[in-house]
């Protein structure tokens, strides 16, 4: 007797495959009842109201089947079962299977039973593949809390906790910096963990930072880990009906509304969280559902209900849409559907990639521009981009990676974001160079960024001290030898942008408007190493600063030949004189030559590159 055959003598097997198809009208049911009450209180209810109802309608959608289970009968016995002595006619009454309440005459009947079994070995193969990806998407969520991470600078695990009473949570939430995420998440709900991508703390304003730990210790007072555990569990064992995916895709949609509003209500600037949200565009869904990150959702959605410009009902995130009874059924006969739902979503790429080598000789410039991506640069360079990663950032692979320039002209369909662009370019440099990379966390030279003893000289931002930058301004300098400068002009620096530059007589920093994350990533790429903020100083402010470069600037050209003594101080003097601020150790404060402590940086290694085959 095979599987099959085993299957279909089990008692529960009938009562289970009516069970199933039962819920096929009574999901459609609950769905209309769900999608008229939405409708109607759809203008007048916030988030909060549509999140409760949503979650109502689910776990109805939950409780009908466990209901139908218990009024129908279990089934007559089958005719090999009953004795001899006692033959019955076929057209018995007692021969015919019924249920003791009135349900359509889909599953009633002798004609639905040689269906049953099928229906409930679908099931069982769907369940079964759900549930391993969902146990799978929760071992993933865990292994983050522990793999390629590390504690959080002290002075943001503060910040964590004074952000963390303001929201009222009383549970203890580490905060760690993660290799593996691409945008703040929530991972745990007894003990809970707030991870935050590498270069995120250092790499964007306190304020938006800020408000980004507030959307996510939202999820963790409102207990949507718990919430996001029950709801993956009745996906897995309802899966074949569209209405449960269209539910819970508004469930996951309203709860990053109800999170936006927290952060928003609390930090008062609605344009600065709307703006670090359109940043967190390239971050898809690169990890698993069990995780809460701040970019789940309808991201163009959020962004346009925040600056008050609604664009109508959410898209809620979810991997099927509603569709009629008739697709339900399809859906729940056809396997091969089962096994699509478990995929996770492709890295978007280029429609159109052009490569070819390069003979440029200027500075090297990655640009994301509307509708493409435009490049003249080294594969290095092309990676610091595509990953978000210092120059220092990158080990091994070939010499001709950091030598060897190649031009890209690339196009992308739609209206790609530039951090979707990026996302393009690394699936460009995966597949047309053959690159294959893997993270690791190695002790490298550290540098502390300090206020000096005379004080901070970092004024306040000027009016018309600095300009907007336009939307296809190109990448500014992303660290490797700069070329000698052909112009002295100086431009007004481009608003809450440290730029820096080469003149005749040296070097010159500068920026409008600029906050001390953004600071201290342009004085990373030109020490050529971590420097880390630990000045305290949150405020926006306007720098210009002139130095003279030698060994402890690795990334700047020293001065030309037969060029005049340029009588610039070094950068730690300039630093100091300047800005009122000074590099140091943990030993001590930075000497002629810099000292340096040693900390875990998270590295890009190069295992395999080749170069691209002709177009």
């Amino acid at each position: 007797m095979n599987t099959f055959q085993l299957l279909s003598a089990q008692p529960w097997v009938e009562r289970l495959g009516a069970t199933l198809l039962h819920f096929l009208w009574q999901g459609v049911l609950i769905a209309a009842v769900y999608a008229a009450a939405r409708r109607w209180i759809a203008r007048a209810s916030s988030p909060n109201i549509r999140y409760a109802l949503a979650c109502t309608a689910l776990g109805v959608m939950a409780a009908a089947p466990v209901l139908t289970w218990l009024l129908l009968s279990p089934p007559a016995p089958s005719f090999a079962a009953m004795p001899f002595a006692a033959p019955v006619s076929a057209t018995a009454p007692a021969a015919v299977r019924t249920a003791p309440i009135s349900f359509p005459a889909i599953v009633n009947g002798v004609a639905a039973a040689p269906l049953l079994p099928w229906v409930v070995a679908v099931w069982l193969a769907g369940a079964m593949t759900f549930w391993v990806r969902m146990l799978g998407g929760w071992i993933c969520a865990e292994r983050l809390r522990s793999r390629l991470v590390r504690p959080a600078p002290r002075e943001w695990q503060q910040t964590l906790d004074r952000l963390r009473k303001s929201v009222r949570v009383s549970r203890p939430v580490r905060l760690l910096v993660s290799s593996l995420v691409q945008s703040p998440a929530v991972v745990g709900w007894l003990r809970p963990v707030v991870l935050v991508p590498v270069g995120a703390l250092a790499g964007l304003p306190a304020q938006q930072m800020e408000a980004l730990l507030l959307h996510e210790l939202a999820h963790i007072r409102r207990h949507d880990y718990c919430v996001n555990v029950l709801q993956s569990v009745v996906e897995a064992l309802l899966f074949y009906h569209p209405a449960i995916w269209w539910v819970s895709g508004h469930i996951r949609a309203e709860r990053e509304l109800c999170c936006d509003d927290v952060a928003v209500l609390i930090t008062g600037d609605v344009d600065s969280y709307a703006r670090v949200l359109a940043e967190l565009g390239m971050a898809s869904h690169a990890h698993s559902q069990a995780v809460m990150a701040a970019n789940a959702g309808s991201l163009a959605h959020r962004i346009a209900r925040l600056l008050g410009e609604p664009l109508g009902e959410s898209r809620p995130a979810s991997r099927t849409s509603p569709g009629r009874g008739a697709v339900a059924i399809a859906m729940f006969l056809a396997v091969t559907v089962v096994v699509v739902f478990g995929q996770p979503s492709a890295r978007p790429k280029f429609e159109v990639a052009s490569v070819k080598p390069s003979e440029g000789q200027g500075l090297q410039s990655v640009r994301p521009l509307p509708g493409g991506l435009n490049a003249d640069a080294t594969v290095r360079r092309m990676m610091q981009n595509a990953y978000n990663l210092q120059p220092y950032q990158i080990a091994g692979g070939p010499d001709w990676v950091n030598s060897e320039r190649f031009e890209v002209d690339a196009k992308a369909g739609g209206s790609a974001s530039r951090a979707q662009l990026f996302l393009m370019l690394q699936s460009l440099l995966e597949e047309r160079f053959q690159l294959r990379t893997h993270r690791e966390t190695r002790e490298m030279p550290v540098y502390a960024l300090v206020a000096a003893r005379s004080g901070l000289k970092l004024p306040p931002p000027k009016e018309g001290g600095c300009v907007e930058p336009a939307a296809d301004t190109p990448s500014e300098w992303a660290g490797g030898r700069m070329a000698v400068p052909i112009s002295s002009a100086r431009p007004l620096p481009l608003c809450g942008v440290a730029n820096v530059g080469l003149q005749f007589d040296g070097p010159h920093m500068q920026g409008g408007r600029v906050l001390m994350p953004e600071f201290v990533r342009m004085l990373s790429l030109i020490m050529g190493r971590t420097v880390i903020d630990r000045t305290g100083f949150t405020a926006r402010f306007d720098f210009q600063m002139d130095f003279q470069a030698d060994e402890t600037t690795p990334a700047l050209p020293p001065p030309p030949p037969g060029a005049l003594e340029s009588r610039n101080p070094s950068i730690q003097t300039a630093l100091q004189e300047q800005l009122g601020l000074r590099l140091e150790s943990t030993k001590g404060p930075v000497d002629v030559v810099l000292e340096s402590t040693k900390g875990p940086v998270d590295v890009v290694v190069i295992d395999r590159v080749e170069r691209p085959a002709a177009n």
